[in-house]
């Protein structure tokens, strides 16, 4: 049976109870345990995929097909376990659920409650799934106090008293702030925080105390002894320079040593060398470059949390420091603006949805292609390209997507049906729902042999996740063929473009998947080795 660490965060949101979820699961697991993270999302959408990035950040899916959370990233980039849709739950999917087995008559005519209903349907989620594990740890959204959040706190309640309390450790993120006037850090806050976790009768064994600025002894133990905790379990969580330092500095104020001694549990040192590595890499880089991102989300960099990742690791694998230019699209679509990428080493355009900002990137991408700067487009960002390259060398009039209205030569059009890898036939519901409308998830695709991107893949065999309702209409691929624009990856039977390249060009690489998902710290992905590496020879560092 797995040990059950649930995460829980008071004060403030934001305090970074993903990431913290996510350098335990990697400090455990360079103890040599098997880890896996999930997310307690308490709002009422089924899941992000309908909710806007300006409201929750970016979606991330998963290789089975699931929007989810961002904090899914973290998990995965810190510890390299693939997340499955079983790991992200909300309560709207919970109450989805629990509807539908009323309808169908599973209660048998029972009044249907929070409790025992609600909580029952989250404690099976928390188990199920799991048996490979030595640690599963939950992460529950939200702030203690929001009126949300608690049937899940009442459900990790009860989860603890069933496995008993040498199976189930509860984690409290809290904010330790400090008073300039006063010159102090305030303990009120943590303690007001656990006081309200007491009173939905938890009480968490370990405090992961956020603050600025190094905690007095004195005040550890003033905490220790308010919130009835170990002094020792009061644990300094301390802001750092790079999320890539927070395994080393947890494991530093004793979190993994004092999770193990909770459990009674002997276990060798981690060896942090991997990360100690990205560090040194990330502190002593041999330079710098700078990539231009026009997107479209551009006010909250959290829509793009996964790509600014990817290009950071792209970096570690370059040993240079990467700067990313955060670029709104609509600016570009005035005459002259488009003038300051004049400065960049790299332009890359991501994926997004709507035609706000599209002509903008569309300007964009000529840029790159006609100054020879190095290009990278995902999803949005390669159909950008071949609507470009229609435009402005193919001689077609009145091109664009349908997405965006109708165009006499649609290049880019609405996917009609696609196949999955267990070879059924997937359609798009019309008129349905947009919630899981789009091809989501993982999917394969070849590479021509000879082409940059089975040189950068190393194969001409390869599977990348997407999230996309449009596809490039294939009708006109002899005619951008002829113009330069290669459509170097396909799927397996033919019918969809993946990938899109230039070969007049130095770099110049459109794909219509999400490989910024799979990137790691520690295993960069090739795609953004290559784009970093390309960018690294324009600016002249080699």
């Amino acid at each position: 049976m797995p040990r059950y660490i649930f995460i829980t965060g008071g004060v403030v949101s934001s305090l970074g109870k993903g990431l913290g979820s996510a350098a335990l699961g990697a400090v455990l697991q360079a103890r040599g345990f098997k880890v896996r993270l999930r997310k307690l999302d308490p709002y009422l959408n089924v899941d992000p995929g309908t909710m806007s990035p300006y409201q929750h950040g970016e979606v991330y899916v998963t290789d089975d097909g699931a929007e989810t959370d961002l904090d899914l990233g973290h998990y995965e980039r810190f510890t390299g376990v693939p997340a499955r849709k079983t790991d992200n739950i909300t309560t709207g999917r919970i109450y989805s659920n629990v509807i539908a087995k009323e309808r169908r008559g599973d209660y048998l005519g029972a009044t249907v409650q929070v409790i025992p209903h609600i909580t029952n349907e989250i404690k099976e989620f928390i188990a199920a799934d799991n048996d490979d594990a030595d640690f599963v740890l939950c992460e529950v959204g939200g702030t203690v106090g929001d009126i949300e959040s608690l049937p899940f706190l009442e459900a990790i309640r009860q989860f603890g008293n069933e496995v008993g309390a040498a199976n189930a450790l509860y984690i409290h993120v809290t904010l330790m702030p400090y008073i300039p006037a006063a010159g102090e850090l305030k303990t009120k806050p943590t303690q007001h925080s656990v006081k309200e976790l007491l009173s939905v009768g938890i009480q968490p064994s370990i405090l992961l105390v956020r603050a600025d600025r190094e905690i007095p002894d004195e005040e550890r133990r003033k905490i220790a002894l308010f919130c009835n905790v170990r002094t020792e379990r009061v644990v300094p969580a301390l802001d750092v320079a790079s999320i890539y330092e927070v395994p080393l500095s947890y494991h530093a104020a004793g979190l993994d040593t004092e999770v193990l001694r909770y459990f009674g549990i002997d276990a060798p040192p981690p060896d942090l060398s991997r990360w100690q590595e990205i560090m040194q890499r990330l502190n002593k880089p041999e330079g710098q470059v700078t990539i231009g991102v026009v997107g479209k989300y551009t006010s909250l960099l959290d829509s793009y949390k996964s790509l600014n990742e990817a290009l950071i690791h792209g970096g570690f694998a370059n040993n240079v420091k990467v700067k990313i230019n955060w670029l709104n699209a609509e600016v570009f679509e005035k005459d002259d603006a488009v003038q300051q990428l004049e400065q960049v080493d790299g332009i890359l355009v991501p994926g997004g949805f709507g035609e706000r900002g599209t002509e903008g990137k569309v300007r964009a991408v000529q840029f790159a292609r006609e100054r020879k700067i190095p290009f990278f487009g995902i999803c949005l960002g390669m159909q950008m390209a071949v609507i470009e390259c229609a435009r402005n060398q193919a001689g077609l009039n009145d091109v664009g997507s349908s997405e965006f209205g109708k165009y006499g030569n649609p290049v880019v059009g609405l996917m009609t049906e696609w196949v999955k890898e267990d070879a059924k036939v997937k359609r798009p519901d019309e008129g349905g729902d947009l919630g899981g409308t789009m091809r989501l998830g993982a999917y394969p695709a070849n590479l021509a042999p000879g082409s940059l991107a089975a040189e950068v893949y190393g194969r001409t065999e390869i599977s990348e996740r997407h999230r996309h309702r449009y596809e490039v209409n294939t009708t006109y691929k002899t005619q951008l063929q002829d113009k330069g624009l290669i459509f170097s990856g396909m799927s397996p039977d033919g019918r969809l473009p993946e990938i899109v390249e230039r070969r007049d060009h130095p770099w110049f690489i459109g794909v219509q998947f999400h490989p910024e998902l799979k990137s790691k710290p520690f295993a960069p992905h090739p795609l953004f080795t290559s784009f970093i590496g390309a960018a690294r020879k324009k600016s002249s560092l080699v």
